[in-house]
């Protein structure tokens, strides 16, 4: 599915002039009554009102006895037809609902965090699904990867604006959920007006998001706790950042008084703003890039004898969805394999992923058995995750996807 998204019907009509779907006889009610946030498409009465029903329309979803279950975004195109909204099937979505959501997430951020730059909306896990939200001091960058937060786009931006007092709001909208959603690509400046990259302190380092072209927001923030740990191994030692993006674990290890840092990543502009990041931090004089495939620089490292005090692999998703799980347990061997061999003996391999459809065990076992192939025993001495502005909604395994596992490796 592809185009313009029709718009749904205007959210203020009256509870009863809602439209209605409802679940199939078979579909699990309760799971969703308990919180789970999601109904497939092949859990739907997918009548002809319902198919009719634009994306991104609001309306009341009921179980098959036709008891009230809440107020959902409707998606008939999309494998995650029904998005739960609110449990109060008369719920008005607009300014004052959005403002009460955001309220709620910037508290929990302001409690944990000094200065603002987190994730500031970690899409169901807080309350507002398929949206997340990063915050860069002043700016905010918007990823509204479902079609009805693209129906309520406005509204939203008008409530970030006034519960944040952002001056900078930008859409940044592509990837493969906004495709699924039949959504197009697209990345915008909607409020305010960005001059360029935007600093980020972090962790002691300063890194450069490009808010506008970069990957993703411009930053992955669910690292800052994994940078943080990974920098304290790395006093004194010479790093090797893998699939570096702008510097993240590298530039961390820098500030916290690693020797040296190499920063291997495919992206050319990556690393320029990773530089820019070693420039703007103090380190520039320690730090180094290699552009290239990340696979193809390891073996070119290993066979230079090259050896660090810690390795650091932080790939893109090798498995972003479960028919793609095969294979990525392969790939995350494949850079286990590859790394061991350039840990110095007692120097630490840093392994992370980001599938959500790989567990933590059956990334440990990938992860091990590529350490083991590569002829290095090695024990797990720390265990991450995503940082606390990446909360994990309990019923949707899916919010918590990030694994980090630290290995201490013998000679």
């Amino acid at each position: 599915m592809s185009g313009p998204v029709p718009s749904p019907a205007p959210t203020g009509a009256a509870p009863s002039r809602r439209a209605v779907v409802r679940l199939r006889p078979a579909a699990d009610a309760r799971a969703l009554r308990h919180g789970f946030p999601w109904v497939y498409a092949d859990e739907v009465v997918a009548d002809r009102r319902t198919r009719a029903l634009a994306p991104g329309s609001l309306a009341v979803l009921e179980d098959a006895d036709r008891a009230p279950i809440g107020l959902v975004a409707v998606n008939m195109g999309s494998r995650i037809a029904l998005r739960m909204l609110d449990r109060d099937p008369a719920a008005e979505i607009g300014g004052a609902w959005f403002a009460e959501r955001l309220g709620r997430a910037q508290a929990l951020r302001a409690r944990l965090f000094a200065r603002p730059f987190y994730r500031l909306v970690h899409a169901e896990a807080d309350g507002l699904p398929g949206i997340v939200i990063d915050r860069f001091g002043d700016a905010a960058a918007i990823q509204p990867n479902a079609a009805w937060a693209e129906a309520h786009l406005d509204a939203l931006t008008e409530a970030l604006v006034a519960v944040t007092g952002v001056a900078t709001v930008v859409k940044n909208a592509g990837g493969r959920t906004r495709a699924a959603e039949g959504l197009g690509q697209e990345t915008v400046v909607l409020r305010g007006a960005l001059a360029g990259p935007v600093p980020v302190p972090l962790n002691g380092a300063v890194y450069m998001a490009d808010l506008l072209t970069g990957q993703k927001t411009g930053l992955y923030f669910d690292q800052r706790d994994n940078h943080a740990f990974a920098a304290r191994l790395a006093r004194g030692q010479r790093v090797l950042d893998v699939f570096a993006h702008v510097g993240g674990f590298a530039l961390a290890a820098l500030a916290a008084g690693a020797e040296a840092a190499l920063a291997v990543d495919g992206s050319a502009p990556a690393l320029a703003l990773a530089r820019a990041g070693a420039q703007a931090g103090g380190v520039a004089e320690r730090f180094a890039t290699r552009q290239g495939d990340a696979f193809a620089a390891m073996e070119a490292l290993a066979a230079e004898g090259a050896r660090f005090g810690l390795v650091v692999c932080d790939p893109p998703a090798f498995a972003p969805s479960r028919s793609a799980l095969e294979a990525g347990l392969r790939a995350y061997e494949r850079v286990a394999r590859l790394a061991a061999p350039l840990v110095a003996p007692g120097g630490y391999l840093l392994l992370c992923s980001c599938s959500h459809a790989v567990d933590l065990a059956a990334f440990r076992q990938a992860s091990a058995r590529g350490i083991g192939r590569a002829g290095r025993a090695a024990q797990i001495v720390h265990t991450g995750f995503a940082g606390p502005d990446h909360p994990v909604l309990p019923q949707l395994p899916e919010s918590g996807y990030l694994k980090a596992l630290a290995f201490r490796l013998d000679g």
